[in-house]
């Protein structure tokens, strides 16, 4: 029945059987054979395929919460009969990878100094994934800079960054073009740079994650938006510079966890991570 569950919420959050099954790795005709199983065992329907993929059904509405519950109950057991012998829990923390390099990292000696008997599960991961390792109960609490609603999450703002622009020179007689380095910072960004600057031509370099363009221009030189926390040691210290007069961008960062999670292990967990930020 879990993997029944857990195809069902893969397809409704994929919006397509082939979709699901890209996601887990199955073929098609055996995410079919599973949701026939699922309807079969249920009684009623739960999908309905269109041209444009599949969609609920009033059942399959109905349904959802049930399968998120369902599977959230299965990896909480799972993980709970694995607890690691002096700890009284485990906590399953993901984020994506900037926000590892910039705060997780800071997070995880928090937890081991302040919450030393609970044991740490940490994973790394694109937003889409981790909404649905959350969904799925295979993590606890994730970070990321671009949440998705979903029935039994709670998406809370951590604190917002400022992305600026900043150019760098490279090495002196360096050969390497000094390119506009365009970093993917969600959807927010986007919309938001678009309008700033509407007739910009396609970057001639985009790099999906924030830190390794950050490296880039300070070894190579260019020009990209970064967030002010991780450029400003580099403009303090004259490695880079700040563009005069270019407009700047709000940066969200959320955090997103079940609304029934354990509050005595989540506590702490969020409690490190508003004083790490406001550290």
């Amino acid at each position: 029945m879990i993997d029944l569950a857990r195809t069902f919420l893969e397809v409704v959050a994929a919006g397509s059987f082939v979709g699901a099954a890209e996601r887990l790795h199955i073929t098609q005709s055996t995410v079919s054979a599973r949701i026939r199983t699922l309807e079969t065992q249920l009684g009623y329907k739960l999908l309905a395929r269109t041209k444009a993929g599949a969609g609920l059904t009033p059942g399959g509405q109905r349904f959802q919460r049930h399968a998120a519950t369902l599977v959230r109950a299965w990896e909480a057991a799972r993980q709970d009969v694995a607890v690691p012998r002096d700890h009284r829990a485990i906590l399953r923390m993901g984020g994506e990878a900037g926000l590892w390099n910039r705060l997780l990292f800071r997070w995880v000696p928090w937890m081991r100094s302040h919450a030393p008997d609970i044991a740490l599960r940490c994973e790394l991961g694109q937003a889409d994934a981790l909404i649905g390792a959350l969904v799925e109960g295979v993590l606890d609490i994730a970070v990321m800079y671009t949440p998705q609603s979903r029935p039994g999450l709670r998406v809370d703002l951590l604190t917002e960054d400022e992305l600026v622009l900043v150019e760098g020179d490279g090495p002196p007689g360096g050969t390497v073009p000094r390119d506009h380095i365009h970093v993917d910072w969600g959807q927010e960004f986007q919309r938001h740079y678009r309008m700033r600057f509407p007739d910009a031509p396609p970057p001639p370099l985009a790099i999906g994650l924030g830190t390794l363009g950050f490296d880039y221009l300070v070894q190579h030189g260019g020009t990209g938006y970064f967030p002010r926390r991780l450029a400003q040691p580099l403009i303090d210290s004259g490695r880079i510079r700040a563009v005069a007069d270019a407009p700047a961008f709000s940066l969200p960062i959320y955090l997103v966890h079940s609304a029934d999670a354990d509050p005595t292990v989540i506590g702490p967990a969020l409690t490190g991570l508003r004083a790490i930020v406001a550290d």
